[in-house]
């Protein structure tokens, strides 16, 4: 259709500047398949959102038969939030108000809105839609890495078969899930695997020898073949996981884009179905996709099928970085192809050359990196960067040094000299250190900021490691895990509490002092059955843990003496934090870590950063909500579970994908070249362009080498006639002896290890073109420990050429061309003598120690002078300190709510219940409280009452003497002996009742078992009983057990006042305990009345140290 409104008549309408000639082609090109080939910096996204601005308000396409599809979900909001305001704008301007506009063009905009989202997020979406037809289940659940290693550990451990490899069950799993990734990524089937016959064994084995060469295989070729069969075993592991995947309809993110490509693929109503419902496809970073998404894409939008969508493919094939990670470099050079016009003609080719990031020179090197890529046979013409007129010239030196150590002080003094100079001139500058390894940052850092250069490693570490996400997570585990002290210490000494070492001493000492001493059982001669039975159960029930934390300490710091006054506000503070999260800990991940961060109040410290240009705003927040919010535990439940997942993260998972990097102003960012694309900094340096580091000399992965690796034969994206620049395909045809075999294999792996050369070559592109002013560049001949100098690889060989020549790029600071003859960090010697000489008066010394008087230094006066007077001083206040913690050793704070059980503890022994307290960890499972659970809900049943039970209350609590559980002959016994006894005759007024009533400052909770009316009194009258299936406590032990009833009954004596609306005194209700399985009824004459327990409640808080 023929435009009626220009771009440049929507940028004034708009008031935006104008586009450039090239970028308006791209806006105003046809409406048919077109491939735009965008250069660094050279203004895709602006484009593409022109461009939907433009088919909108033509009438071409309404809002929301448009789909827009990129690789982030940063990328896709940003995307979404261009389009959307440009369409607003567009809305509001007299292009859609004014005379002769069509109305509906602005009732659509107002009311739809483009499709715009990730590539995985579509396949997701177009599953749940046709999933059926594959078949897999339209609401699967889409597993992370770690959920995916999760099942398919549980999986591989629990493999029968004998494997020939010795590794371990771990990395059995992520060999497992890596051959699985490739097969997905290609759309290949361990059947289409199995099907193909192993070439490369198969000649391995029958060949006859070469020249000069023994008749058995060598152990290179041996090697090889082991390779192919250890392929095999993994092949049937797969199909293991994904059978377990489809019991339990999950999804991992490569088997989800796989199914979504084989359901187009396969079903042509679908694309047909998409086609009418898409007028207008955007497809971002192109080059970054792999085969299966190649055949997702072009089966609905592509192939000439109708009614042929208007699909813009945007993407640079000099970025295209990601092959190790599934992207295919090729798929930009077969989009004509794929995606054809109606009639069968290649699609239309639009550029963008301009640069509006770079300075010339920069654009010059980068120009010249490329130029080995170019023009090659069956690839896209790629057509060199220019910049924006009037660009500034570029800051660029380039240096070489002897050692990796002068490297990086050099590196640092550049940096330093330029960032200081945008401070003095009044700007926060920007600046990167992008670095090929993550294991190079941490040495870099330490050289800026021994400069008094701020600076922030974004690429050493994952998600977990961010500060403010390690905070709330050191929460979390401090609320779940009471023994987590690095957690707390993080806690403690960070930014948010900031406790002193001093306070932290204290706190320590504290711990020390609640230490728990394990008590013996008693001695003596066992005579009994019984007896035998209780002193076992103690040792069972031992306290699992000898000493008190930090986090007991955190709960009872103790005295404010041995504190400072904000640093014992401090630890309060977090104790009352980690009280109200524990008490909210069985709430979903997302609410805990949402209410962990409100506690912390990182919410504001992270836009406090931001605004100061100091740190990202929420970024890295979010990501953790999200990851909680999409948590579901294979294995146990609540916050344990969530935190044992992060747990296996950090080991499987890299400590999880960090939220989306940005360019923060105000420090030195370090990072990965990778995790540098599409940023862009004033400052820029590329450090370490020497020989085997970058490039890197890491041998490539093939599957002649690699079981993991699909053979490249079954390969989406393997060379051939139609794609030329594919993966290349080991060329066995003229192989006649195993010789020739081995030098073909070998030659394979040379050939893959330039196309490696040539990812290398692109990511040195991609660090290069992200400067907008300063690029420092540098290697250095010896690095790390090597025995050989390294010397600057081919990369910066390039750059210094490139300052050489008659217009140069840049300037040359500094060359070292003929190495040390050893490496600086290994040549210097330390030395030292061993064993040292030991001084006669060193001996005499240590005589005289042996042999002295022991003398008490705290009732002892201090020497007059002397060593021993230091000695004395310095060890006062270390022996007050001990003393200090011995007395403090016994006292805890009494809870302010008690339970009935907690009651009767403290009054059977105050030592053993002030352990409890100190060391506030749950029970061992104990046999006596689930004695009577099955007896009380046969009586539950019988009384018609069916009553959900607390966990801390379990019917039978405190039973004593019971077995571990009840027979079916001993369950029948004790139902018999109920029915023998005159209860069984009556009819309970309320069974099962919970209580929680206020006593002085405490609060008594628990749950009665039953109340009967009393029928031997007169008017009011209430008896509680309290069913017992154990045996009969020894006369001694009956006052504590009793003072149980006297709380059910000074709780009923509440409830029932409160039910009544008049007071009704205590001594109108009984209490009363039933022993079953004896039929005897046991009602204590002398309950103690509200006075007496309240009496008590005191002298059990002074005998516990209250």
């Amino acid at each position: 259709m023929s435009a009626l409104i220009t771009p440049d008549e929507i940028s004034d309408a708009l008031g935006i500047h104008r586009p450039t000639p090239e970028q308006a082609a791209v806006i105003a090109g046809p409406t048919e398949p077109t491939l735009v080939l965008a250069g660094a910096g050279a203004g895709k996204t602006e484009t593409m959102a022109a461009r939907v601005v433009w088919l909108v308000a033509n009438g071409y396409a309404r809002p929301g038969e448009i789909l827009g599809l990129t690789f982030t979900r940063k990328a896709a909001q940003q995307l979404s939030r261009r389009i959307r305001r440009r369409l607003d704008a567009l809305a509001a301007s007299p292009l859609c108000r004014g005379d002769g506009a069509d109305p509906a063009i602005a009732d659509a905009i107002r009311t739809e809105d483009p499709q715009i989202s990730t590539y995985h997020a579509f396949a997701g979406t177009l599953l749940s839609s046709y999933g059926l037809l594959v078949p897999v289940e339209p609401d699967s659940r889409l597993l992370t890495q770690t959920s995916a290693f999760q099942l398919a550990y549980d999986v591989v451990s629990r493999w029968e078969s004998p494997l020939t490899t010795s590794s371990g069950a771990a990395k059995v799993t992520r060999d497992v899930l890596a051959l699985a990734g490739q097969l997905s990524d290609h759309l290949v089937t361990t059947d289409d695997l199995r099907s193909h016959p192993d070439l490369v064994t198969t000649l391995i084995a029958t060949l006859p020898p070469g020249p000069r060469q023994k008749d058995a295989p060598t152990a290179w070729l041996l090697r090889t073949a082991e390779v192919q069969g250890h392929r095999d075993e993994l092949a049937d592991l797969v199909d293991a996981v994904a059978a377990r995947m489809r019991a339990e309809s999950a999804l991992d993110h490569a088997s989800q884009m796989a199914l979504a490509a084989t359901v187009a693929r396969d079903h042509p109503q679908v694309g047909e179905a998409e086609r009418r419902a898409v007028r207008v496809v955007l497809l971002d970073e192109y080059q970054d996709t792999g085969h299966s998404q190649r055949v997702l894409l072009s089966s609905l939008f592509g192939r000439g099928a109708g009614p042929i969508p208007a699909v813009t493919a945007v993407g640079d094939p000099m970025q295209s970085i990601y092959g190790w990670r599934g992207a295919s470099a090729s798929n930009l050079d077969r989009f004509r192809e794929d995606f054809p016009l109606e009639g069968g003609a290649q699609s239309h080719l639009r550029e963008l050359t301009t640069s509006w990031r770079n300075p010339p020179e920069v654009l010059d090197l980068a120009n010249q990196i490329t130029a080995p890529l170019r023009d090659r046979p069956g690839s896209i013409p790629v057509p060199q960067l220019r910049a924006r007129p009037g660009a500034d010239p570029a800051d660029l030196v380039v240096s070489v040094h002897d050692s990796v150590e002068e490297e990086r002080g050099w590196l640092a003094d550049q940096i330093a000299v330029r960032y200081r100079a945008a401070v003095d001139a009044g700007r926060t500058p920007t600046a990167a250190v992008l670095v090929r390894r993550n294991g190079d940052s941490a040495a870099i850092a330490e050289a800026l900021e021994a400069r008094d250069i701020p600076v922030e490693v974004v690429g050493v570490g994952g998600l977990l490691d961010v500060p403010e996400v390690a905070d709330v997570v050191a929460l979390l585990t401090v609320v779940a895990r009471p023994g987590a002290g690095p957690a707390l210490v993080r806690l403690l000494s960070g930014s948010r509490f900031a406790l002193g070492a001093t306070d932290l001493a204290s706190l320590s000492r504290r711990a020390r002092a609640l230490s728990l001493r394990r008590s013996s059982p008693s001695t003596g001669v066992i005579t009994g059955v019984t007896e035998l039975e209780e002193v076992l159960d103690t040792l069972v029930r031992g306290e699992e843990i000898d000493t008190a934390g930090l986090a007991d300490a955190l709960a009872d710091p103790g005295p404010t003496s041995g504190y400072s006054a904000e640093g014992f506000a401090r630890i309060g503070e977090l104790a009352g934090i980690v009280a109200g999260l524990r008490g909210r800990s069985t709430a979903p991940p997302a609410r805990l870590v949402a209410a962990a961060e409100k506690a912390l109040g990182l919410d504001a410290e992270v836009r406090l950063r931001q605004r100061t240009g100091e740190g990202d705003a929420r970024e890295q927040l979010d990501e953790l909500q999200e990851v909680a919010a999409g948590f579901r535990a294979e294995s146990g439940t609540g916050l344990d579970a969530f935190l044992a997942y992060l747990d296996l993260a950090r080991d499987v998972d890299g400590g999880l994908a960090r939220g989306e990097v940005v360019t923060a102003p105000g420090r030195v960012q370090i990072l990965t070249v990778h995790s540098a694309k599409g940023l862009e900094w004033e400052i820029v340096a590329v450090p370490h362009l020497s020989s085997g580091v970058f490039p890197s000399d890491q041998s490539p992965e093939t599957s002649i080498r690699t079981a993991t690796q699909l053979p490249e034969f079954l390969r989406g994206d393997r060379e051939s006639e139609d794609n030329p620049g594919g993966v290349p395909v080991p060329r066995l045809e003229e192989v006649t002896d195993r010789k020739l075999l081995e030098e073909a294999l070998r030659s394979h792996i040379k050939r893959v290890g330039r196309r490696s050369l040539d990812e290398d070559r692109r990511l040195y592109y991609v660090a290069v073109t992200r400067s907008e002013q300063t690029l420092l560049l540098s290697g250095a001949h010896w690095v790390g420990t090597a025995t050989t100098p390294r010397g600057p690889s081919e990369f910066l060989d390039e750059a210094l050429e490139a300052c050489r020549q008659d217009e140069p790029v840049g300037t040359i600071d500094h060359v070292v061309v003929t190495p040390s003859t050893s490496n600086p960090a290994t040549s210097a010697q330390i030395e030292a003598t061993w064993p040292r000489a030991v001084t006669l008066d060193r001996m005499t010394s240590a005589h005289a120690v042996g042999t002295a008087t022991p003398v008490d230094p705290e009732n002892e006066d201090a020497p007059e002078s002397g060593p021993a007077r230091r000695w004395h001083l310095a060890a006062a206040p270390l022996l007050a300190d001990a003393r200090r913690a011995a007395e403090l050793r016994d006292q805890v704070i009494l809870p302010r709510r008690l339970t009935a059980g907690e009651i009767v503890a403290m009054a059977a022994d105050p030592d053993a219940f002030a352990d409890r307290l100190r060391r506030p960890v749950p029970y061992r499972p104990d046999r006596f409280a689930r004695r009577g659970t099955r007896f009380h809900a046969w009586l539950e049943h019988r009384f018609g009452a069916t009553h959900l039970l607390d966990i801390d209350d379990l019917p039978g609590a405190g039973d004593q003497g019971a077995d571990d559980g009840l027979s079916e002959e001993d369950f029948t016994a004790l139902q018999e002996s109920f029915e023998r006894s005159r209860w069984a005759l009556k009819t309970p007024h309320e069974v099962e009742v919970p209580f929680e009533v206020g006593l002085g400052d405490h609060l008594l909770r628990g749950r009665m078992d039953a109340v009967f009316g009393d029928s031997d009194r007169d008017g009011d009258g209430w008896i509680v009983v309290d069913w017992k299936t154990g045996r009969v406590p020894a006369d001694r032990d009956m006052p504590a057990v009793a003072l149980q009833l006297a709380v059910y009954r000074y709780a009923w004596a509440r409830i029932i006042s409160g039910r009544l609306g008049r007071e009704i005194p205590l001594d109108s209700v009984r209490a009363a305990f039933h022993y079953v399985r004896s039929g005897r009824t046991i009602e204590p004459a002398d309950l103690p009345d509200a006075d007496e327990l309240l009496a008590m409640l005191s002298r059990g808080a002074s005998g516990v140290g209250c």
